[in-house]
Parts: structure tokens; sequence; C-alpha cells
């Protein structure tokens, strides 16, 4: 009989989401460097892959919010104080996506930072705010994060409220930097050269897509071409097996007309990018909660998918990609809105509403973002150890 090993972890809700938090240096050698150990640690530790779908075994809760791991160390990069990297685990499948960022827990990266002694105790003010410089290491981008302090130490309690979180926390300022793409990803922040495309969908047809790759690469379409309002809740969609093969057949469909892969086989290892998403002009509804939202006080609504399944609120990465098209005349999610120049955009989601805040700019004919801005909140919810049986790893 083996025995358990133990890993000193911070479990912590990053807006709209929750993980697992490890300091780099407190895990095991085998797994301070990318690889197989790495990957089945965190497939442990999160309890995946569960044909159950449960995560009973694990400290995941079997959402794409919830299966989640972090780490963070101190930055290889000049100016920045942590590097902070993403592992998106799958709950089914034998494997952890790394292909891109989590925006929620971008907020609980800026906190945990602080508290887990990463930052230069210089930087960290009595009573203010902390200005945390992170490193994004999935994306290779810059994410500053504004963290209230209390006598030292992150003030964690607060009255600001975020639609999808039941209880209200002190409010972090999120700023993505330069978020559009410009890396392996067809290096430009509409992959394909348009702002919309007539995007073929095998079983389908042809829809309009506009595809960006600003905060994580995205494909969204217009709910009413794919037979929706807008206004749908997660049980909705998520009960429907044949709505959710549609969705990811314009995802892969999508994927391959980005250039993020190559045959529509690899989809299955690079669940978390692109995301999909289906946008609409405002309508009233009630959000998940049974609260109404009104059109008067919304810009248009969005619904995202993540890992397969519809999101209970919105994801942070995909509220960047919202905002950054929003600000962009001609796309669907500006044309959604009403059209014409905005810096900022109010939109519904299931759980009620999010602004986001976009700074976009048109240079020798490319559009480019200079960064992304909005307010999420962060709590640690529990601190120790993980425990995983030793020949995980």
């Amino acid at each position: 009989m083996t025995t358990q090993i133990k890993i000193p972890a911070t479990y912590m809700r990053g807006g709209t989401s929750k993980g697992v938090f490890f300091r780099l240096q407190d895990l095991p050698e085998s797994c301070q460097v990318s690889g197989e150990a790495r990957d089945r640690l965190f497939m442990r530790v999160i309890g995946s892959p569960d044909p159950y779908a449960a995560h009973i075994d694990g400290m995941g809760g079997a959402t794409s919010s919830t299966s989640k791991c972090v780490i963070l160390s101190r930055s290889s990069q000049p100016d920045h104080d942590v590097d902070y990297l993403y592992g998106q685990v799958s709950i089914d499948s034998p494997f952890v996506d790394w292909s891109g960022n989590c925006g929620n827990l971008s907020t609980a990266a800026g906190a945990f930072a602080i508290h887990a002694g990463l930052v230069d105790p210089a930087r960290i003010p009595e009573n203010g705010t902390c200005t945390v410089r992170i490193w994004q290491a999935n994306i290779q981008k810059t994410i500053i994060a504004h963290v209230p302090v209390s006598d030292g130490q992150v003030q964690e309690l607060g009255d600001f409220e975020l639609d999808g979180v039941t209880f209200p926390a002190a409010e972090i300022v999120l700023e993505f930097m330069d978020p559009s793409d410009d890396g392996e990803e067809g290096g430009s922040m509409f992959p394909t050269g348009n702002l919309v495309d007539n995007l073929e969908v095998p079983g389908i047809g042809t829809i309009k897509a506009t595809m960006i790759a600003a905060g994580i690469p995205t494909v969204f379409v217009n709910a009413e071409e794919i037979g929706y309002q807008g206004t749908e809740l997660r049980e909705q969609i998520n009960s429907d097996p044949e709505a959710l093969a549609r969705f990811e057949a314009i995802r892969v469909a999508g994927a391959l007309r980005m250039g993020l892969i190559k045959t529509p086989e690899e989809a299955l290892k690079r669940q978390h990018t692109p995301k999909i998403a289906f946008v609409a002009p405002p309508k009233d509804y009630l959000a998940s909660s049974g609260k109404p939202i009104m059109a008067a006080d919304v810009d248009l609504l969005v619904r995202a998918l993540s890992m397969g399944k519809l999101h209970h609120a919105m994801m942070g990465t995909c509220a960047v990609a919202i905002g950054t098209a929003a600000a962009v005349p001609g796309t669907l999610v500006n044309l959604a809105a009403g059209g014409g120049d905005r810096e900022a955009v109010r939109f519904g989601h299931p759980s009620g509403t999010l602004r986001v805040g976009a700074e976009a700019r048109q240079e020798g004919g490319n559009w480019t973002v200079t960064k992304a801005i909005m307010s999420r909140s962060a709590r640690i919810l529990m601190e120790g150890w993980v425990r995983v049986p030793a020949d995980t790893i």
C-alpha cells in the first residue's frame, strides 16, 4: 500500500471561479517543471479523470469554473512581481489544458502573490492599494492587479458585489495589458483578417462569426442565427446533448479557421481554447438567481461555453474578448451592442451583468487593443496541505 504525500496549497475563489493555488517552490521536485508528473499531480488534486463527473475524490467541483490549478513564483521577467501559470483540468479525460489563461483566477493570483510572500514587502503599503505586476506565463502577457491592503495584509472582505458570486467582497481592479494575440496563433487580433467571416460548419451550414484573439481566442456568433435568444440559462443548454454537439462543431470549425489546430481531432486535447459565445441585442430576462435583468440596463447579451458547457456567468478572459470586440466597429459583438465607437460595454450573462472596458485603435489597417479593464474579487477559502497518493508522481 502506498502512502499519501502532502503539499502546501491554498484553495481560493477568484471572480466566479475557484482553484487550488501552489507556490512553485512547494511542489515536488518532479512537478516544478512542465511535463507528465505535473499533469498527473494536478489531475489527482482535482479528482480527474472522473467518469461520474462529480470530483468526489478531489478538490474540483466538476465544472469548468472549479477544475483549475495555479502555480505562482517570483517573476523571471523584468518589472514583474510574479509569474502565474494556469492549468485547466479536464473533468472526464486525462489531460490538463495549458493553452490559455483564466481571467477570473487572475484576480486571485494578485491576492495570492501577496499572501504567499512573493511580492517585495517594500512594495506593499500598510494601508491602500498594492499594484501587483503579474506575468501570465501561459499567454506571455502582463496583467496588473490593484489589490486593496489593510494593516499590511490583503483586504478580502468588502461591499463589492459580483453577479455569479453569492457574497460581497473587496474589489480588485484588473488591467489586462496588450491582450490581443501576437504570438503563435496568427499574429493578429483577428486571425482571419476579417471582422466578420462566413464560417462553414459541417452539419450546420454557413454562419456569420467574429473570431478574435484578445484575452482568449473566442468565436462569436449571433444567437438568432443558431436558434437562440441570448437569454438562455445554463440548464437550457447543458441539458441538451445535441445543442452541445452543435456548439462544439462551431468551436472546432472556428479553431481550424483561426489556425489554432490543424485537424479536428486536435480539438479534443484543446478544450480550453477557443471559446464559443453567442450574442444578442438587449432583452429582459431573469438571471439564474431569479434577479430581473432589464434590457435598458445592458448593451447586449452574451452567453459563452467553457470546456463544452455553458458557463454559469462569464469567464474573465472571454469578458476581455467581449470588451475588445465591442470596441471595434463592425464586429458581431459591436453590432449586437448597437454599433459605433465605444470604450466600455455592460453585457448580460446567465448570472447577471458585467462591465468591461477596452481601449482599441486601428493602426495601418490592423486593430490593436492596449488594455482591457474589469473589476472582480478574491478570497481564500482554505489553506494548508492538499494530499495525494505518493505514487501519483
